[in-house]
């Protein structure tokens, strides 16, 4: 019989790479808790509108990336392609927008149908952050000292480049369209396949072309920052200001431009040359229009999101491990339970003990050798001898220490001693 598989581009995060999981999401979340985040929980699935009006319908998202389906009903549903939109569906929903200054955080898989590749596929992990009500360029630099404090955590902070740049307001935005397409329509012949698709729906995005030819074009195309009004312009430039004065390095790129139509004025990527081709780890900026594109009363609104599975394929380059073995390795050879009881006494006594109890049994050498296997440091010996005595034999495993036995009252005591050594 064939063995099922899973779904194309969709992966498994097996018990071997859990802790580093693990450990990532609780060190963002301790980040995003010491600049006030709440965390927020939104469903998988959502009515395709609240993408299609906030994405953009020309969007490579919306026309060709969404995991759209109908139910029963005939209603259009996707799968999330990304976290921003179901966030403001839901403080909309919830009226969470008064007072002005929520700020809220989410994790969780993202869907794409797009080729699968190294640091692409059609599940992914986001982890990401919104904040809402505030206009100052402050919330601009706030977020930004956020994700690089968590850079200097991970310690890769040398190893990423935060790009900035201002795609001004709308009606900005129309003029510098029209603009750059009166640039590119002459040269329509030169451009790759896709680039020629995008000059009529969606050209700014012409600049994140791979394609060596269209980029030698887009080096002397009109720059969206001479089309920028004088609000936008001061907006920018003091979100500059406050990076410099709170000494973030950053590079002004005048091609950086976001996939999705919600986003204006200030956006940024952190970016790496240690993953290739997909080297954009986090990347977000500003959203004003998006919440009254949803039905809400106008709201300023800036977020990011940070890819999971790109961030630790980054962190693993460092060389840092996140092997998280047992502490503690019970060996028995009584099935009458005398294991499991010690077991949890210890647990009782010890809530953040790491411990195992063979379940398998069998000889003492054999269970010695699973005990090996797991990594622990300390194996625990519970056999009809320690049972009539009262006491447990403990054999250290990664050393010369000498084999001794201690009464089950005072065993608790004793390992957290060793263990705090």
């Amino acid at each position: 019989m064939k063995t099922l598989q899973a779904v194309r581009g969709m992966h498994d995060i097996l018990p071997s790479d859990i802790s580093a999981w693990q450990w990532l999401e609780k060190l963002l979340a301790r980040h995003f808790d010491a600049y006030g985040y709440e965390e927020i929980r939104t469903p998988l699935l959502e009515k395709t509108e609240l993408f299609t009006k906030a994405v953009g319908q020309t969007t490579d998202v919306v026309e060709k990336e969404m995991y759209a389906l109908q139910d029963r009903n005939g209603e259009s549903l996707c799968l999330r392609p990304e976290g921003t939109a179901g966030v403001v569906r839901s403080v909309l929903q919830h009226g969470l927008l008064n007072p002005p200054g929520l700020k809220t955080w989410y994790r969780g898989p993202m869907f794409r149908y797009e080729r699968p590749q190294k640091g692409r596929q059609r599940q992914f992990y986001q982890v990401g952050a919104e904040v809402f009500g505030l206009a100052d360029p402050v919330a601009d630099a706030e977020l930004i000292a956020l994700v690089t404090r968590v850079w200097r955590a991970l310690e890769i902070d040398r190893h990423v480049e935060l790009e900035i740049n201002s795609l001004g307001d709308r009606p900005d935005r129309d003029q510098y369209r029209a603009a750059l397409q009166a640039y590119l329509r002459p040269r329509h012949d030169e451009l790759d396949a896709d680039s020629q698709r995008r000059l009529e729906t969606n050209p700014l995005r012409i600049f994140d072309s791979k394609s060596q030819s269209t980029q030698a074009i887009m080096a002397d195309a009109p720059r969206l920052a001479d089309y920028l009004n004088a609000e936008a312009r001061e907006h920018f430039e003091r979100v500059c200001v406050l990076l410099d004065k709170l000494g973030i390095a950053y590079r002004i790129n005048p091609g950086l431009v976001r996939g999705l139509d919600y986003y204006g004025r200030t956006v940024f990527e952190w970016k790496t040359e240690l993953l290739g081709a997909q080297g954009t780890i986090c990347a977000g900026g500003r959203y004003d229009d998006l919440v009254e594109m949803q039905g809400g009363r106008s709201t300023p609104g800036i977020g990011f999101a940070l890819g999971m599975e790109r961030l630790l394929e980054l962190v693993m380059t460092t060389g840092r491990t996140f092997e998280c073995p047992p502490q503690v390795y019970l060996i028995s050879t009584l099935r009458n339970g005398e294991s499991l009881l010690l077991a949890e006494q210890l647990r009782d006594q010890q809530p953040e003990l790491r411990l195992i109890v063979d379940l398998q049994g069998g000889s003492l050498k054999s269970q010695f050798k699973r005990a090996d296997r797991s990594g622990a440091d300390w194996a625990l010996v519970l056999a009809e001898q320690e049972l009539t005595s009262g006491s447990v034999t403990v054999k250290h495993l990664r050393g010369e220490i000498e084999q001794q036995s201690i009464s089950r009252e005072k065993l608790a005591e004793w390992l957290e001693q060793q263990l705090a050594g």
